[in-house]
């Protein structure tokens, strides 16, 4: 019971940072040799998609440790650190810690009506 509802709010929160990175920037606009120009995200928005590289690499597991279920998002892009938090010369374009805070209150509810947590 407990590894099916933290599947299905582990696939919430997965499913919603790929949206987030699959939407258009705000940001500055950088032309291609081919194609038409790409316009990033501006900072803290989450990334603009390009390639779909980060939104294909979006996947998620869940694992039971003893006693504890654990759900993780994991991001396998290999710019993804980087993106979520920032670097010495690009601001942060979060996808994955807002993906998870906009959720809180979804997540709360369906371990409430598990009974997993106290109401």
């Amino acid at each position: 019971k407990t590894e099916k509802v933290m599947e299905s709010v582990t696939r919430k929160v997965m499913n919603d940072a790929k949206v987030s990175v699959s939407k258009k920037g705000r940001g500055r606009s950088y032309p291609r040799k081919s194609g038409p120009p790409h316009t990033a995200s501006a900072p803290g928005d989450p990334p603009a998609t390009d390639t779909g590289e980060l939104k294909n690499n979006i996947t998620m597991d869940v694992i039971r440790r003893g006693k504890t279920v654990v759900g993780q998002i994991i991001s396998g892009a290999n710019y993804s650190e980087h993106l979520e938090f920032g670097t010495v010369n690009m601001e942060a374009r979060p996808f994955l810690a807002p993906a998870l805070k906009n959720n809180k209150r979804h997540i709360l509810r369906k371990f409430k009506n598990a009974g997993m947590v106290k109401k």
